[in-house]
């Protein structure tokens, strides 16, 4: 039977989103879990995966239109199945669609009579579980930093939550008082489910809390169900959404020049003594809250661009890169095999120089430059030498950066993070180390903010300081880039020059490639740059 797929809701703030690319097309087959389509939200471009099994009957927007949350994209069905009764049921649900006043359960068709509780006269709002990674499912209440009965005003820390990257705190957007907790702390909870209801006092939050359980609770008609999407279930209108929301475009600044920072932020500046305008805010539409104050560092002169780069310091900028004939071909050949076609280069690096000059650097510098520091740095201008690698693969064409941003693999207890170091191409040593130690203390502290792990260009992920001589990693085909270099331990050998032995110290590193971005011979230039900044460690400070 054929089934609608709707446009997800794929970010807490998303109200549309821009169709970047189909990866299919009317009358192929597709699985459960395969890509349909790249779908660029207000926060990211991400993957849009169908759940269904059957052929694509119908697309109906094309690439570049924008679509509601919710709207109707596509249809899956068997082969030669008649979907436009399936359409025209959806085009005139939407022309007799209950106006706003009415509760959306008395539109749907032998609705329970559970579903039509009347919450119009309830003054309150129901406070659910937000989205605050696009790999979030649920998410840990750490602490309350509230307690029922407290007065709530928006702009108020709620509470700490712990996701899967990161612990972060949680706004409230509504004011009035916190009337309800459903949640304990250390409680796990699936992104979108009731936390606490906020509103007058009295107010009969029972009722709403009955109301949207019923809402959600309820089958819907088959022809409603979005098969695709992460959006919310169904709730009073009531409670649909956060009154006072701030989009995600918005700037830190409003019109009338009033900085958008939390009460808690801005009381913390003012005991540090630090000018709130010159913090940057990770919070919703630029907000700034109080993690942002406490990773506070005074702005420094901005450092000049590495000589033959062509990223500007501070500004990101990307060339949409047709494909090729040629690249077409790589990308048909490996299409349906592997999901990202990847190759491997390694090579031996000497480190005896770049080891002795590390002594030196490390008698100067304010922070220690460590091994990895210095293979950051090196990528890092070798990628402004090799555009090419400095990209990534976008369906129907190829992006290529013109900034330079590097993740760093860390390892935690639990998995795996890796934190970005923006324009590192720019960044001198010593400002390169401060930067990776302070990402590495967050990380491992799960206080990494969405701005510290997105944006990435290019990878390093080192395992030396483990005993490791050689490995390969794997691309994350969610980032933005084509390469990730595996960076083994520094190993003092014996080599032979002029028929002579001596001891010598060598580095393995393997670069992994995605093949329809990065040739052999493209991957094997790249590094050969590194392993000559590296070999000469005077050119990184040239």
């Amino acid at each position: 039977m054929a089934e609608v797929i709707r446009m997800p809701k794929m970010s807490d703030t998303m109200e549309e989103g821009v169709i970047a690319a189909w990866n299919v097309k009317v009358g192929d087959k597709v699985s459960s879990g395969d890509i349909l389509a790249e779908v660029e939200t207000d926060k990211a471009t991400m993957d849009m995966e169908s759940y269904e099994d059957g052929t694509i009957l119908y697309i109906g927007v094309e690439k570049g239109d924008a679509v509601p949350i919710n709207a109707v994209m596509a249809v899956i069905g068997e082969p030669g199945e008649d979907f436009q009764a399936l359409l025209d049921a959806e085009a005139g649900g939407a022309a007799t669609e209950a106006p706003a006043e009415t509760p959306v359960a008395e539109a749907a068709p032998a609705a329970p009579a559970a579903e039509a509780i009347d919450t119009s006269g309830i003054n309150a709002e129901l406070v659910k579980m937000p989205l605050l990674s696009d790999t979030m499912t649920e998410g840990v209440i750490h602490a309350w930093l509230m307690k029922v009965g407290d007065t709530v005003k928006s702009g108020d820390m709620l509470a700490e939550i712990e996701t899967d990257k990161a612990t972060m705190e949680f706004e409230a957007y509504d004011e009035g008082t916190l009337l309800y907790i459903g949640v304990k702390e250390g409680e796990a909870v699936p992104v979108n489910a009731v936390i606490a209801v906020i509103g007058e006092k009295g107010a009969d939050y029972e009722t709403l809390l009955k109301a949207d359980a019923a809402a959600s609770a309820a089958p819907a008609p088959k022809a409603e169900a979005p098969k695709a999407a992460a959006a919310p279930a169904a709730t009073p209108a009531k409670a649909a959404a956060p009154k006072a929301a701030a989009p995600a475009a918005a700037p830190k600044t409003t019109s009338t020049g009033r900085i958008l920072a939390s009460p808690l932020a801005k009381r913390l500046a003012e005991e540090k003594g630090i000018d709130i305008g010159t913090v940057s805010g990770s919070g919703e539409g630029g907000r700034i809250i109080k993690v942002d104050v406490d990773n506070y560092v005074a702005p420094a002169a901005p450092a000049p661009a590495a000589a033959g780069s062509s990223a500007a310091f501070g500004v990101e900028s990307s060339e949409e890169i047709a494909l090729s004939p040629m690249r077409k071909a790589i990308a048909r050949g490996f299409s349906g095999e592997i999901p990202s076609p990847e190759f491997y280069v390694t090579m031996e690096i000497c480190m005896d120089k770049i080891m002795e000059a590390r002594k030196e650097m490390n008698e100067y510098s304010p922070v220690k430059i460590s091994f990895n520091d210095l293979v950051i740095k090196a990528c890092a201008l070798a990628l402004t030498k090799h555009p090419n690698v400095n990209s990534s693969w976008r369906g129907d064409h190829i992006r290529q950066n013109n900034h330079v941003h590097v993740a760093m693999a860390v390892a935690v207890p639990d998995g795996l993070l890796m934190p970005v170091v923006r324009f590192a191409n720019a960044l001198p040593l010593s400002a390169l180390a401060a930067a990776t130690k302070e990402l590495g203390a967050k990380a491992k502290n799960k206080e990494l903010q969405p701005k510290d792990w997105e944006g990435n260009t290019f990878t390093v992920s080192n395992l030396g300081m483990f005993g490791v001589d050689s490995f390969t990693s794997i691309i994350n085909n969610r980032n933005n880039e084509s390469c990730i270099l595996a960076v083994g331990g520094i190993k003092e050998t014996v080599a032979v020059k002029n028929g002579e032995f001596y001891a010598t110290n060598i580095m393995k590193v393997t670069l992994t490639c995605d093949h329809r971005v990065v040739d052999g011979a493209g991957g094997a230039a790249f590094l050969v740059t590194v392993k000559e900044l590296l070999e000469n460690p005077t050119k990184m400070l040239v």
